[in-house]
Order: C-alpha cells, then sequence, then structure tokens
C-alpha cells in the first residue's frame, strides 16, 4: 500500500507507517493542488496537515483512497462529507495539540497584558520607552472563557494558577462540571459584562462565526483584551478594528485568521495594539512529533489491520460489522444533527430507541452517532469514538432501550429529548438496505429524506398557509425541491419540512416565521 505526505510532518511519522514493510510512504511537502488532484489515484492513504485542502474533486481522484489522516485537530480542509460518502475515514490527532495550544493562548495573553512585543522592538531599535508601555498585571484579573472543551479547560487551570479569576461559556458546561474545575458558569452576556481578558477555544460553525463581534463588544467592557488561538472568524475582524480604534478594547493577540497567510497590508497588522502569530498554536517541536506519531499509528492500523481508532466520520468497527450498521449509522448522525438544529442542543437527558431488526445488533455506535450529530456543531473535535464519553463530561443523562418488536417499520430509530424542561421526538427508518428517512417528529408522520438544505414549520392547519410558505420561500428566491407535510388533526396544527435547493438565510427564515398563522420556521442543514 502507498500512503502520500503532502504536508510538513515531522519525520517520524513516515518511520511510523513503513516500520512494518507493508506501506510505502512518498513525502512532497510542496505539492500544488494540481499535482494533488493528478497523483493521488495511486495512493492508499493521505496525511496532511493545514496547508493541503483536500476537496471533493481530490477525494474524487483518489479512487484507491481507504483513509485521509489530519496531523492535528480540525478537518476543516478535509471535505468530511465527500469522504464518507466514499467510504473513506478520516482521523485527526486531536489529542495532540491540546496543551501546546493552550498554553500559547496564555504566552499570547501574557504578551498583551505586558505590551511585550513592541516594548522589545522599539528597545532592539534603541529606544528606551520604559514609561511608554506601562501594563498591567493578571492576578485577580477575570478571564472569560468562551468554550470549556479540552483546550479551554486546560487554559481555565493554567490561569487560576496565575491567579486568575475564571468564567466560562459553554452550553454543555454543567454546575458541577464548573465547581469542580474552579470556574464560574455565566451566560455569554454575563462573561462579557465581567471578564478583563476574553479568550475563544470552540469549533468553526454557523451558530460560532463571529461569535466575538459589534454585539459582543457592546456588552464588554471599556478596556477589555482580546484572544484567539483557535479559528480565524470567531473572531470579526472588522468589528475588532472598530473596537480597537474606538478605544472599547485594549489590545489583542491573534493566532488565527479569517484569511491565512494574513495579508501584509492588513488593518489590524497596522495597529501596536496587536499581537499576531502566524498560526503557531500547535507549533512546538513536542506537538509537531506527537500528532506524527498518533497519526501515523491510526493510519497503519486501519491499512494493515483494519483497525479504526480516532476516525471523525467512523466508529470504532471491523470492517464487516462496519458495513451490516453503516445505513443505521448514517441514519443516527442525520437524525440526532436534526433534533439539535430543530429544538436545540441545550439539552440534559436524551433516550435513544432502536426498534425491530436493528435491536439485534450491537447498538452502542449507532447511538454515538446519534451523539455525534446531535453535539457537532457546539462541541470541538467530537467523532464516534468519543462522542458518549463527552455526553457524560457534559451532564447528559443517555439510556438506550432496545425493543426487537416492530412497530409500523422494519427498524426504527428514535431520539426523545429534554431540552429546557420540553420534551421533543423525532424518528427515523430505514428503507430496504440503504435509504433513511425521517418518518416522525413530534407526534406529525412525515416521510422526508434527510438531506441537503431544509426548513422546518409548524403552522395552524388552515386553508392558505401552505402557499404563504411557499410564496414567500419563492419570493426569496429558494427552489423547493420536495414538500413533506403532516398533520394531527384537521384545523390544528400542521409540520412542513421543506428541502430546498440552497442555503436560508437567517433574515428569510425570520420572514417565513411571520406570515400569518405560521408558528415557528427553523433552517436545518443536514
Amino acid at each position: 500500500m502507498r500512503v502520500l505526505v503532502t504536508d510538513n510532518l515531522d519525520p517520524i511519522g513516515a518511520e511510523v507507517l513503513s516500520r512494518d514493510g507493508t506501506i510505502v510512504v512518498d513525502v512532497d511537502h510542496g505539492i500544488s493542488p494540481e499535482g494533488l488532484l493528478s497523483c493521488i489515484g495511486d495512493y492508499d492513504g493521505l496525511v496532511v496537515r493545514s496547508r493541503s485542502k483536500v476537496t471533493a474533486a481530490v477525494i474524487e481522484a483518489g479512487t484507491k483512497l481507504k483513509v485521509i489522516g489530519r496531523a492535528g485537530t480540525g478537518v476543516d480542509n478535509i471535505d468530511v462529507a465527500a469522504a464518507t460518502r466514499r467510504g473513506i475515514v478520516v482521523m485527526n490527532a486531536a489529542a495532540g495539540n491540546t496543551v501546546t495550544t493552550a498554553e500559547h493562548a496564555i504566552a499570547l495573553m501574557m504578551a498583551l497584558a505586558r505590551n511585550i512585543p513592541i516594548a522589545s522592538a522599539t528597545t532592539k531599535a534603541g529606544v528606551w520607552e520604559k514609561k511608554k508601555f506601562t501594563g498591567v498585571e493578571v492576578f485577580n484579573k477575570v478571564l472569560g472563557i468562551v468554550g470549556m472543551g479540552k483546550i479551554g479547560s486546560v487554559v481555565a487551570n493554567r490561569a487560576i494558577g496565575l491567579g486568575m479569576h475564571v468564567v466560562a461559556y459553554d452550553p454543555y458546561l454543567t454546575a458541577e462540571q464548573a465547581a469542580k474545575t474552579g470556574v464560574e458558569r455565566a451566560s455569554l452576556d454575563e462573561l462579557f459584562a465581567k471578564a478583563d481578558f476574553v479568550t475563544v477555544h470552540t469549533p468553526m460553525t454557523a451558530e460560532t462565526r463571529g461569535i466575538i463581534g459589534r454585539e459582543a463588544f457592546s456588552r464588554m467592557k471599556r478596556g477589555v483584551r482580546i484572544v484567539n488561538c483557535a479559528r480565524g472568524g470567531l473572531v470579526d475582524e472588522t468589528a475588532l478594528y472598530e473596537a480597537l480604534m474606538s478605544g472599547k478594547v485594549a489590545g489583542a493577540a491573534l493566532d488565527v485568521f479569517e484569511k491565512e497567510p494574513v495579508a501584509p497590508d492588513h488593518p489590524l497588522l497596522q495597529l501596536d495594539s496587536v499581537i499576531a502569530t502566524p498560526h503557531l498554536g500547535a507549533s512546538t517541536g513536542e506537538a509537531q512529533a506527537g500528532v506524527a506519531v498518533l497519526i501515523a499509528d491510526q493510519m497503519a492500523d486501519y491499512l494493515s489491520r483494519g483497525t479504526i481508532r480516532g476516525a471523525v466520520n467512523f466508529p470504532a468497527l471491523g470492517a464487516e460489522q462496519l458495513e451490516q450498521l453503516r445505513p443505521y449509522l448514517s441514519l443516527g448522525e442525520k437524525l440526532g444533527s436534526f433534533v439539535g438544529q430543530a429544538f436545540g442542543h441545550d439539552l440534559t437527558e436524551i433516550e435513544i430507541e432502536f426498534s425491530g431488526v436493528v435491536a439485534d445488533y450491537d447498538v452502542r455506535p449507532i447511538a454515538d452517532a446519534v451523539l455525534k450529530g446531535l453535539l457537532s456543531p457546539v462541541i470541538e473535535r467530537i467523532n464516534f469514538v468519543n462522542a458518549s464519553v463527552i455526553a457524560t463530561e457534559r451532564g447528559i443523562r443517555v439510556r438506550q432501550t432496545t425493543d426487537r418488536h416492530a412497530r409500523d417499520y422494519t427498524s426504527t430509530v428514535s431520539i426523545r429529548t429534554k431540552i429546557e424542561g420540553v420534551e421533543h421526538e423525532a424518528v427515523g427508518a430505514v428503507f430496504g438496505s440503504r435509504d433513511v428517512r425521517i418518518v416522525r417528529v413530534d407526534g406529525f408522520t412525515l416521510d422526508a429524506i434527510p438531506e441537503g438544505h431544509l426548513v422546518l414549520t409548524r403552522s395552524r392547519d388552515v386553508p392558505g398557509v401552505i402557499g404563504l410558505i411557499a410564496t414567500g420561500l419563492g419570493d426569496a428566491g429558494i427552489n423547493i425541491g420536495r414538500f413533506y407535510l403532516g398533520r394531527q388533526a384537521a384545523g390544528e396544527e400542521a409540520m412542513a419540512l421543506i428541502q430546498v435547493d440552497g442555503p436560508v438565510e437567517a433574515g428569510q427564515i425570520d420572514a417565513i416565521s411571520q406570515l400569518p398563522n405560521v408558528l415557528s420556521a427553523r433552517r436545518i442543514r443536514l
């Protein structure tokens, strides 16, 4: 078998891959996108870091590809959906960068507090400006952490050691976890109002993009300082520039940018109050060797023995078992994602019921698929392997039940959740051997293909309301592909799940929700 390494992987990774003699490793650190596209058909495995973009076109051209490994945390540069459709396992080395990235965030915070980069530069230039660079102490200051995953938790630990008071926001941070970690749990608005320093450690999703923006800055103290070592785009760069120029923000330290490499004439780079580093969060010798060994071990195990570890799109299963469960894994993940987007992610308990033929299988991987789909938008680095562990850590009570008695369908997966005290249910089924459907939502019977862009509405069951919804979408330039409708009884409530040909903007959804007799409208992407 052959594996291609396209980015600057520590040499120990290639050594580990080729150790048992069954894998030949080719290394091309400078390969172009065109070069990758032309040669990928010769390889069984591909190892990348952040430079190479593994697009749908690359995956389509990789006719022999079995596994793609990301030597690092995020897989933003890999089209995971395209890989999944092709049956290609996507792996990452999630644990390798945790401490290194957290330490970089702390280092940037300290450099920001004491004006170290600009003071060093002027001193080296022969200018002694001691009074000009008076800083602030971090001792007894409030650090606001947005996102308390693995990296955020390490940042909190280090900050507490520095004598800081840590206030944290995370939709899944329980009171028990907060107390155990030594942080104060808060809403975003409370965090912004209290923090002297704000650091963000969330994944990049539609929900978190621009989470630190104009509205956030308006709620912060004057003189606050901002740190971002997570993902470019979490901090709105235009809004940050405005806040720095107005004095609302005293300084910012950025390791990541919306577009990388960042342009030399970027407005933020012209400000002395901004510290910028070139995406160094994971750039230590220890971390680079660690992720190289981790991803190489995982890929060698899979290519040589069929063992799956550290995958972001498949559970840890043998090949035969994986083939049996594949449609149920797809159904579980889509159903979980649907529930999270339709009803919210801030749940306290979830029951997953498996009925019919599926109850004869080991259903634990399917339950993990449900949790992965449910939590992916708000939890960084969640995958089939760690989904249940993270759910437990977040205080989510998960109950699994099986019933070999089939009801309306040969096999169904049902999700029942309690979110802010309100119970919801979604039921999915597998038709034939591959086709998955959403067949019931909160008592409304549907027969919906769970894919693409969807609009979910609840309305009064009165004449004309469906026409109003369809017209509203049409007026917004949105074409309807499929329309699934269910109702409880004539004249009561109706639910529609509408498949459309492209994304729906927030303003367009708001307009639909305000139509006469429409009770609610949500956009969903599956």
